[in-house]
């Protein structure tokens, strides 16, 4: 399949300073943080009463319960995030711990015999990882000398970064866009090599049946270069972000929504906000799904086609997690992340739990955080409430998932005593909290089956609008931060941002 041409008529918009950014994730304060140094005059608008979006922990009972950020991949000298965080200007206050120093990284523990592994280790490096697969896989030699050559050929290309600095930022990975599926039946992958090689991108919310190679390799192998903890917690690097941002003149305004983004002439105005302030803009970003930035525009501003192309898009699910206390004497934590996993006799994970077990702001006390799928059919009867106001039936049904997941985490963890519940989210709180559709966790689905549909949402058709956020490009931190980094190219121009943007 032949990438599409939109290197035509690109507008270069270095001449506008004044921006408005909707929302304060990691793709409105990272993409704010790169406008600042370049001049721009940025104000960062949160619907929220605190900056940062799903990077961001809210707190119970004294405890900080992170949402979306919970280990980083990359970030040891010279790699790549560590090389955004650099150019942000956040590495030095951010308290980092390595991770796979003593112990794997990851370990996944598989329940289905026919799969023939229980466990496996994720260690830190390549040759380490590849050595397990070996150990793990005997009879499979060939199609592991076949998979680390691709992971190792894609990490390489990934970690130049120098697809931003083309005049068409996402389409060189079209060349890499086989799906991972594909790749493991042409190379005749048995179903535990699937399974332990696949898991990544399952990670982020696309089945390696329709995930496209380079977004698996982008999952995987940053967490290979090296992986980190905050030894604090997600409010934190939001905090963090957002007073770097101010460093360089740059505003967040909390606890007021945009509603309305106003055009005139093919662009935009600015926006007013749910207090009724209008604020004035030759720049809009918005870092929301694409289909709620829809809502915020005069219907007649976008092009019907533009429209059922966006509305048509595809999302990944959202998930459910549970925090809770359990007593650290009983329970010490653990330095790496557990994840309990179940698949059918293909290889494919139909579902799983991703464990972690932290010391919390208790030193009696550890975190223990479960993650699993939405199960969005469970919580369908509270679809039209909002948060807070879901009544008491949506609690119980709440507190009876959550005990039912942690009777199936005893199962790789070992008996829990002692367990106190914190705090339980679902898809709706996602939904309610950022905005983002049915609670989608990722965004909008990054699947070979809506390549050309999804592919450069950075830019629109109307002049002054762009998009940032997980869902322009990719997901996680990193993902977001090249999101941002494109949309910023797109803004500025690839000459100036050649120049002045170098990672």
């Amino acid at each position: 399949m032949n990438p599409p041409d939109f290197s035509n008529k690109a507008r270069h918009l270095a001449d506008m300073a004044k921006v408005v950014i909707i929302g304060s994730g990691i793709g409105g304060l990272s993409t704010g943080i790169i406008l600042a140094r370049l001049g721009f005059e940025v104000t960062v608008v949160e619907k929220n009463r605190q900056p940062g979006g799903m990077m961001r922990s809210y707190v119970r009972q004294g405890v900080h319960c992170n949402v979306g950020l919970h280990y980083l991949g990359a970030l040891d000298e010279g790699q790549v995030l560590r090389r955004c965080f650099d150019h942000l200007g956040i590495t030095a206050d951010l308290p980092l711990m390595r991770m796979g120093t003593d112990g794997p990284i990851d370990r996944y523990l598989f329940s289905d015999e026919r799969l023939g592994i229980e466990s496996f280790d994720v260690p830190a490096g390549f040759a380490a990882y590849e050595s397990n697969l070996r150990t793990a896989f005997p009879t499979q030699q060939p199609q592991i000398d076949a998979l680390m050559a691709m992971l190792r050929r894609s990490g390489s290309q990934f970690e130049q970064l120098d697809f931003l600095y083309s005049e068409r930022p996402a389409l060189s990975w079209f060349e890499q866009m086989e799906p991972l599926g594909a790749v493991f039946e042409r190379l005749g992958c048995s179903p535990g090599l699937r399974a332990v090689f696949g898991l990544p991108s399952v990670l982020i919310g696309v089945p390696p049946a329709v995930c496209p190679q380079f977004y698996h390799t982008m999952a995987l192998a940053s967490y290979l270069f090296s992986a980190w903890r905050l030894t604090s917690n997600g409010a934190q690097m939001a905090d963090v972000c957002a007073h770097r941002l101010a460093s360089l003149g740059g505003q967040v305004r909390t606890d007021d929504a945009v509603v309305r983004i106003h055009t005139t002439d093919g662009g935009v105005q600015g926006v007013t906000l749910a207090s009724g302030e209008t604020l004035d803009a030759d720049l809009v970003i918005s870092t929301l799904h694409p289909k709620e930035t829809l809502g915020l525009l005069p219907p007649e501003s976008v092009k019907p086609s533009y429209r059922r192309r966006i509305e048509a898009l595809q999302n990944t699910h959202g998930m459910t997690a549970v925090h809770a206390l359990v007593p650290a004497a009983q329970h010490p934590a653990f330095a790496h992340n557990l994840f309990a996993i179940q698949t059918d006799a293909c290889g494919d994970t139909s579902d799983l739990i991703y464990v972690q077990l932290r010391p919390s702001e208790r030193p009696d006390q550890n975190l223990l955080s479960l993650i699993t799928s939405g199960h969005e059919a469970l919580w369908k009867p509270w679809q039209h409430t909002v948060s807070g106001r879901r009544g008491e039936e949506y609690l119980r049904a709440k507190t009876d998932f959550a005990h039912q997941l942690i009777g199936q985490a005893k199962k790789v963890t070992g008996p829990l005593g002692g367990v106190q519940l914190l705090d339980i989210s679902t898809p709706l709180t996602i939904r309610d909290w950022t905005n983002s559709p049915n609670g989608s966790a990722y965004g909008v689905m990054r699947s070979t089956e809506q390549l050309l549909s999804s592919a450069l949402l950075n830019r629109t058709s109307l002049r002054g609008l762009f998009l940032a956020g997980q869902s322009v490009m990719a997901p996680g931190i990193l993902g977001t931060i090249i999101g941002s980094l494109a949309t910023v190219q797109f803004i500025i121009g690839p000459e100036r941002f050649q120049k002045e943007v170098r990672i």
